[in-house]
């Protein structure tokens, strides 16, 4: 082996994940593949042929690199949304290559005009308008311009949709804020329709509103988190089986971070572990290194509490997390050897550490831990 871990990506997981979404969704509502972040964590250029090949035909990404990353990844078929940035030769590449994007305020309406017109195919926008994120969006003032620009270009512009992101779906102190929100976008999708443009779908759903919201489903629904096998959070899951015979968690983790033992060292009573003085053993112990630190995605906030799994079973950090390695206490496991499989995320045996806990212990949310691990690590598909 090459490298120091990997990653797997169980696809016989994300195909029960979305036929669990699939059944929330319904069959006139298009599913979006939401893969910004590296498909957060997941790998981008693994994890959307994975997808593809599960029968998903439609992604979004946040930025025109993301887009360039995977665009040759696709089929002919599947479509491809930017929700966030792309400019200069980022738009006029999408523009060009059929790629949708988000249009949220007139310079890059104009930019895309501009484009479209030098290159004579017609740019594939969404139209985001502000409901209340205030983060990009047009604001209803905005509209009666953004009507007139619109008639005036319609040769160059295919309206490919309509819509907005919520503040917060995942929280119930933000039902109410979500809710005016969703009375805005009915009204301004209302007033758009009324001047006579026609979307080919209207969305404003992430994985919490799916859950939360399904009137909101519409036309398509951009589905992130909740594809990998998390919770959008727990008042969402808690909501959701309180409505169920079975409370059971539908949802499967995707991602397995593995890494071996590299060396072990016995360490005598009163001796220091690593870096510094953190970590004194105050008994003989007998201490595993593996090669991961934070330059792998391995917290340094981990230090001295993190745990993985080896020997089937979870086992704690000892000393400073470095750059390159962490120290494990093996004291209860004599049996380990170098070259002996460690679970940093994932199962072993009966042993389990998720995403979950990874988090808990580095102060880090599900999306923080995931995204931040690092594209150079591998990531392989497998099947149950």
């Amino acid at each position: 082996m090459f490298r120091t871990s990997y990653i797997e990506i169980n696809k016989s997981a994300y195909q029960k994940n979305l036929k669990f979404l699939k059944s929330q969704i319904g069959a006139k509502t298009r599913f979006s593949s939401v893969i910004k972040g590296n498909a957060y964590g997941h790998g981008l250029e693994v994890f959307a042929p994975m997808a593809q090949a599960c029968g998903v035909d439609h992604f979004s990404v946040f930025s025109a690199d993301e887009a360039q990353r995977i665009k040759p990844f696709l089929n002919k078929d599947t479509d491809l949304l930017i929700m966030g940035d792309v400019y200069g030769t980022g738009l006029e590449w999408s523009v060009e290559n059929g790629v949708e994007f988000f249009v949220f305020d007139f310079g890059r309406l104009h930019d895309a005009i501009t484009i479209a017109k030098k290159l004579k195919i017609p740019a594939k926008i969404h139209i985001e308008l502000e409901t209340g994120m205030n983060r990009t969006g047009f604001e209803s003032a905005e509209y009666p311009g953004l009507a007139e620009i619109l008639k005036y270009s319609a040769e160059h512009v295919q309206l490919s949709g309509i819509c907005t992101h919520f503040a917060g779906a995942e929280s119930l102190s933000n039902f109410l804020r979500v809710k005016k929100q969703i009375k805005i976008f009915k009204e301004a999708v209302s007033w758009f329709e009324g001047q006579g443009f026609i979307f080919r779908y209207k969305h404003a759903c992430c994985s919490a509103a799916v859950m939360r919201f399904p009137e909101m489903h519409l036309d398509l629904v951009r589905v992130g988190i909740m594809q990998y096998g998390f919770w959008p959070s727990g008042e969402v899951f808690a909501e959701f089986a309180m409505n169920q015979d079975d409370p059971k968690d539908p949802l499967r983790r995707l991602i397995n971070w593995r890494s071996h033992v590299m060396s072990i060292k016995d360490i005598e009573p009163g001796q220091y572990v690593g870096y510094g003085s953190s970590f004194i053993a105050h008994k003989g112990m007998r201490i595993a290194i593996v090669p991961v630190g934070y330059s792998q995605g391995f917290s340094r906030s981990l230090s001295n509490h993190g745990r993985v799994v080896v020997g089937n079973q979870r086992e704690n950090v000892v000393g400073i997390v470095n750059m390159n390695s962490i120290s494990v206490d093996i004291s209860q496991s004599p049996e380990i050897k170098p070259g002996d499989e460690v679970v940093l995320i994932g199962r072993q045996g009966d042993a389990e550490l998720s995403v979950a806990s990874f988090s808990e212990f580095s102060d880090l949310m599900n999306y923080e831990i995931l995204t931040r691990l690092p594209v150079l690590i591998p990531r392989i598909v497998v099947e149950d």
